[in-house]
């Protein structure tokens, strides 16, 4: 309580400590940990020395503990669902797109917009979320870690009965059917290169050897959902495969 109550006050970073009791709910203790996890590696890639610090190390972390804690939190919310349902729940939850929009809801990019160069992408708000997630789990330990994301992200925050009906998992559906059509459906990385100091992918989407779409973001998968999405449209696929 006495630390924190110097974090809020008296501490040189009491700004952050007052955003992140914003976002967060309450003021960690931890402000230097918590400020890692909000530090993207475009702040330091000039200096070899410090271009270690930033938040993708909790970024891993967090991604992992995240996973677990939603796999248990489907477990026992659908006790007679099979684990395909299951995974297909988790991953709908984790992806990418349903984390950046948690963030944005918790207001992540009021912090994350101080310690990022450049234009900030909506990808690095769910990186820096998942990091968050990670600084959870190393200052307060698992169980205080699930009862947070259970109580305030994943109650408040989703709609999971929603999510049990929605489908934009595009790459998904452009592989299921392939495989119903007997269609061969490729992935290629056409281009990687650098872009407001951070990696942009690019890439394009092969049915029998013949591309048919191409889409770019900062994240991997994230383009890759975007030229599915553009094949799909292309190619005049019912949603309902």
């Amino acid at each position: 309580m006495i630390k924190r109550f110097y974090n809020y006050y008296i501490s040189r970073e009491r700004d952050l400590a007052r955003k992140l009791k914003s976002v967060l709910g309450f003021v960690p203790d931890n402000l230097k940990l918590f400020k890692l996890a909000f530090f993207h590696k475009s702040m330091n890639n000039t200096d070899t020395a410090i271009r270690t610090y930033n938040n993708e190390r909790l970024e891993y972390l967090g991604d992992s503990v995240l996973s677990t804690i939603v796999a248990e939190y489907l477990y026992k919310k659908y006790p007679n669902r099979d684990e395909g349902f299951l995974t297909k729940m988790r991953s709908k939850i984790v992806k990418r797109k349903t984390l950046n929009k948690v963030a944005e809801k918790m207001g992540i990019d009021l912090i994350l917009t101080k310690y990022t160069q450049g234009k900030l992408s909506y990808s690095m708000l769910g990186n820096a979320f998942e990091a968050m997630v990670g600084a959870l789990y190393i200052e307060y330990g698992y169980d205080r870690t699930r009862d947070y994301i259970i109580s305030k992200i994943l109650m408040r925050l989703l709609d999971i009965h929603e999510l049990e009906t929605s489908d934009d998992n595009y790459k998904s559906q452009l592989l299921e059917w392939g495989q119903k059509e007997g269609r061969n459906v490729a992935y290629k990385l056409l281009n990687k290169y650098k872009k407001d100091k951070r990696d942009r992918f690019k890439i394009g989407v092969y049915l029998d050897g013949k591309e048919i779409s191409v889409a770019e973001d900062f994240n991997k998968k994230s383009a890759e959902q975007i030229a599915s999405s553009f094949a799909i449209k292309s190619l005049n696929i019912n949603k309902s495969i």
